[in-house]
């Protein structure tokens, strides 16, 4: 691009071109309009567009040469989602003269094509008439992701959440209706199966209120000393205690372990998803090791593995991301997104890989941190 130019372009060029007066600045940047992650549109004191990036040109569908040249309203024929124009709504070289611009909202090209557009009026003084227009464009794609995760995290929640409340309501209604017709062991097993879906629908609302502070960066850690090799037997008891043969489990710990200041209750959320998922996914032993981080790192190292089938290679990225269940299906595959949250909210690495038995190793490393007061 020649940001030398007068602010016209040559008729037999697609360059976006950006006028005199605003060569300098970027100049001294050492930016071009081309650099700039979002479109760029540029009009004069005329009305008439004498910049168009690549962005814009990408977003909008249209080529430089096309719209160079002309009225903004023209080169953009923006509407609302109601069908009214835009630049007739905002009229900015007529409006008031103490605006400075529009705020970003969602608008129409013709043929349906969705932009989100900001401008800008540029006044040489205040309240004197408008110098140029700067409109900023942004593709939808970003937005629709998002919706789109949040129509899916809502469609798992209702999904999730169904089957245990059903189960809750129609064991409650039964034993109000009926309570006198059955023996208490009958009674003990529906209250048992209650008590157990409660608990499904209170640790279903804890990964919800988990996900909205990882995404919002919310995440509170409350640190104190952790003995991870006193957290990793612990958990190994339960599963145990739950039915699990004691030889499906092997832990190893490399001695001596640094001092490690972290969240204990966010560290037992780790290790539970973890060793969950070696012991629903996985076959044969899962080993856990807990070993001094390798220089030049300085932490704790937990290593999860079993020896199942393993993840296959084309899924490796996409194991910590929302939803992500593997081969076997069952619960509401947040578990290892909000894993990742939590190492991550400590400072440290979580990474995938193959286990030297084929199956799958899951291996954190959390810094040695500091007491919640000094930090």
């Amino acid at each position: 691009m020649d940001v030398r130019t007068s602010g016209r372009y040559a008729p037999d060029t697609d360059a976006p071109v950006v006028p005199a007066d605003l060569a300098p600045e970027l100049g001294d940047l050492g930016l071009a309009p081309d650099d700039l992650p979002d479109g760029l549109v540029v009009a004069d004191d005329t009305g008439r567009v004498i910049c168009f990036n690549a962005a814009a040109a990408r977003i909008t569908g249209l080529r430089a040469t096309q719209v160079m040249g002309l009225p903004l309203e023209r080169a953009l024929p923006l509407e609302d989602l109601e069908g009214r124009r835009w630049w007739s709504l905002t009229d900015p070289y007529g409006g008031l003269a103490t605006r400075f611009g529009q705020p970003e909202r969602n608008l129409l090209l013709p043929g349906g094509r969705e932009v989100l557009a900001s401008a800008r009026y540029v006044r040489r003084r205040p309240t004197g008439p408008v110098h140029r227009v700067v409109v900023s464009l942004r593709g939808t794609e970003a937005r629709r992701r998002t919706e789109r995760s949040h129509a899916e995290l809502i469609a798992t929640v209702a999904h999730e959440l169904r089957s245990p409340l059903t189960s809750v309501k129609g064991f409650t209604a039964t034993l109000l209706a009926k309570w006198e017709r059955f023996t208490d062991d009958q009674k003990r097993l529906m209250l048992e199966t209650v008590d157990a879906d409660a608990n499904r629908v209170t640790r279903l609302i804890a990964e919800l209120l988990d996900i909205s502070r990882i995404d919002s960066g919310r995440l509170e850690i409350r640190r104190q000393p952790v003995d991870m090799a006193a957290a990793v037997r612990r958990h190994v008891s339960a599963h145990i205690g739950a039915g699990q043969p004691e030889d499906r489990f092997r832990v190893e710990v490399v001695t001596p372990l640094p001092a490690l200041w972290a969240d204990p209750d966010k560290v037992d959320q780790v290790l539970g998803n973890l060793l969950e998922n070696g012991v629903r996914h996985g076959e044969g032993t899962v080993t856990i090791e807990v070993a001094p981080a390798r220089p030049p790192s300085e932490g704790t190292t937990v290593t999860v593995s079993d020896e199942g089938p393993g993840i296959p290679e084309e899924s490796m990225s996409r194991v910590f991301t929302r939803f992500w269940r593997g081969s076997k299906r069952g619960g509401t595959g947040l578990g290892l997104y909000i894993v990742k949250g939590i190492v991550e909210a400590h400072g440290g690495t979580i990474e995938v890989g193959r286990a030297p038995g084929g199956g799958a190793q899951f291996r954190f490393i959390l810094p040695v941190g500091a007491p919640a007061h000094l930090l």
